[in-house]
């Protein structure tokens, strides 16, 4: 707040201690005071004026930057009125009054729509698990029939609606972690043998090497991130020879994973948005696409405290780096 904006918000007061000035001029002028008093008392009690609004000023940008202090700090800024003073004029009563029910408008909205997102988030989550008991045992008829064509399909079905359990829970990550020991070699071998069936179909080469590493994570949503990703190399393998290759690294204060296929790759122009919700690139089929792998991997690895990184060039590969921070438990996002 500028003291020029103070000023003109205070204009009526102004003019009503310029117009106070103006009589006791008139007055002290008709009574046959000399003219030097006159003003001198004028400079005098324009000096006062002028002090009493220095300090008006100062305590109001002292009480503007406190307020704006505690709404920048503030996460939640619906709360706001819950810990700013109640003013004692009536002016600024009145708009915190407003202020007030407006913020317990948005308060009685918001736990609303809590509500309404817990109840449909447990009814996904109900729905996948209690879908996941027919599709398992369909899965099991066509191993044992050898059918593994319809197994196939099968498998979809159940990656789509294990995405979808994930999607629904990936906000909520801090309610369903657990930081412990993970072997990348076995973590890797357990997400190969869940897709083994797609890689035998496409014969697909893998080159799995250099995985004896351990990090600290949870091993649920590592397996979860991992899977989507090599989800998504499958999906995009165009090469007559396919080729998918897996490898870790140990460096100074990380341990990386690496998983790089030999796929279309994705143009620069579109690198940026490859994480974004639904994105699938402008130079990929779109028919088996939904966006979500890669999305859900980054936010997820995001709330977990790993880092995600892509590198990719068009028509030659695509490679995704896992970077797992040594020496401390991830702290989440919550």
């Amino acid at each position: 707040m500028k003291f020029i904006t103070f000023l003109e918000e205070k204009i009526f007061l102004v003019l009503e201690q310029i117009t106070f000035l103006i009589i006791i001029a008139f007055i002290f002028s008709m009574i046959g005071i000399k003219g030097i008093y006159i003003a001198l008392t004028i400079v005098v009690l324009a000096f006062f004026m002028l002090l009493y609004l220095i300090i008006e000023y100062s305590k109001q940008k002292r009480k503007y930057r406190k307020i704006t202090s505690l709404v920048d700090n503030l996460e939640e800024k619906y709360l706001i009125t819950e810990i700013i003073d109640k003013p004692t004029d009536i002016e600024s009563q009145s708009y915190y009054y407003a202020l007030k029910q407006a913020c317990k408008a948005m308060n009685d909205k918001i736990s609303e729509l809590e509500k309404e997102n817990a109840d449909y988030q447990e009814y996904v989550e109900s729905f996948a698990h209690e879908i996941k008991t027919p599709i398992s045992a369909i899965s099991l008829t066509l191993d044992n029939n050898k059918d593994y064509s319809l197994k196939r399909e099968i498998d979809k079905i159940n990656l789509l609606v294990e995405q979808m359990l994930y999607y629904a829970r990936s906000g909520n990550t801090e309610k369903d972690y657990f930081v412990k020991e993970v072997e990348l070699s076995e973590l890797i071998h357990n997400v190969i043998l869940k897709y083994r069936y797609y890689i035998l179909d496409k014969k697909i080469i893998l080159n799995i090497h250099d995985l004896d590493y351990t990090v600290f994570t949870d091993e649920k949503w590592l397996t979860f991130i991992i899977s989507q990703i090599i989800q998504n190399a499958i999906k995009y393998l165009d090469k007559d020879k396919k080729e998918i290759e897996i490898w870790g690294s140990n460096k100074e204060n990380s341990v990386n994973l690496f998983i790089r296929d030999n796929g279309c790759g994705i143009k620069e122009s579109d690198l940026l948005r490859a994480f974004e919700k639904g994105f699938t690139g402008t130079n990929r089929k779109k028919e088996h696409s939904t966006g979500m792998g890669l999305y859900l991997s980054k936010k997820v690895c995001d709330r977990l405290g790993l880092q995600l990184q892509i590198q990719s060039k068009e028509n030659e590969y695509t490679r995704l780096v896992i970077t797992f921070p040594k020496s401390k438990l991830h702290n989440i996002d919550g």
